[in-house]
């Protein structure tokens, strides 16, 4: 039997913050990066201070992992189509803060930026996507390496594990088919519930600690108020994408009594054309 859970969303801002619900990132993430790992702290940066809690369509968190790499996990529910920007200044950024001045550049920490949308960015097919950097010769098409020495000073098998590596998760791509266990936490993400058959890590934790029905009467208020302003905000974005529409329709349908009367055609006729008024015609 399947139950309505609270938006991950929702959940990073007010519930896995907490140390003892770590559990549930962990498994996140384990599935994600393939290979088990462990939550050592939050982290603060600039790019993800308290106040954009004042921003309800963006949740981000920032963890340090047992291994000393960074993880930064966003979740994104409206369209923003520079995000791809966004990605790059936003992993950067982590790069920068956490490399103490004067110190040497071996030490810069590996970025991991998880970005969870829930609208559709760029052209694809698939709905998780995995980028790296890496470096093809121009001629001999080979893909640089790392030589033995670098291999032992960066404690690094291969030239993409030094640079920021980007996941991009579009949810609404999902076709709710669950073929393994990281499909089964796109599902969550997705549908806000978690099937009793689903044994992901830090699913079954989350199942127990996400439930919207055992929250405390602040947190069911603010969930509330949380869930108001989305659909605020979704009927803004419809909204504004339907006037200008509708905007760009009357300006395309100027044009076209503009050139029609260039062509010398009379008035009715431009009127049966484009349905404007012989006084819309006339003012043109």
């Amino acid at each position: 039997m399947t139950h309505r859970l609270v938006r991950f969303d929702w959940a990073m801002k007010r519930l896995l913050r907490s140390k003892a619900n770590f559990g549930i990132l962990e498994g996140f993430l384990s599935e994600l990066l393939k290979r088990d790992l462990k939550i050592l702290s939050l982290l603060e940066s600039e790019s993800n201070k308290e106040e954009r809690d004042l921003k309800y369509n963006k949740v981000d968190i920032l963890v340090e992992l047992d291994t000393k790499e960074i993880v930064l996990i966003e979740v994104q529910v409206n369209t923003e189509s520079d995000y791809f920007y966004r990605m790059l200044f936003g992993a950067s950024r982590i790069v920068t803060e956490y490399l103490k001045e004067g110190e040497a550049y071996a030490h810069i920490k590996k970025v991991y930026s998880v970005n969870i949308l829930y609208f559709d960015l760029g052209h694809g097919t698939d709905y998780i996507y995995h980028g790296t950097t890496s470096f093809i010769g121009m001629h001999n098409k080979d893909q640089l390496d790392l030589n033995e020495k670098q291999k032992a000073l960066y404690q690094k098998e291969y030239v993409h594990q030094i640079y920021p590596e980007y996941y991009l998760i579009k949810v609404n791509q999902f076709n709710d088919v669950a073929k393994d266990t990281l499909d089964e936490w796109i599902y969550f993400l997705k549908n806000e519930e978690i099937k009793d058959n689903f044994h992901a890590k830090g699913l079954l934790e989350a199942k127990e600690k996400l439930d919207s029905l055992k929250l405390s009467t602040l947190e069911k208020k603010e969930y509330k108020k949380y869930l108001e302003n989305l659909s605020y905000q979704e009927s803004m974005v419809d909204s504004s994408y339907n006037d200008g529409r509708i905007e760009g329709e009357k300006t395309k349908t100027i044009e076209i009594a503009k050139n029609m009367k260039k062509l010398g055609m009379d008035n009715e006729t431009i009127q049966q054309a484009t349905g404007m008024s012989i006084e819309e015609i006339n003012k043109l």
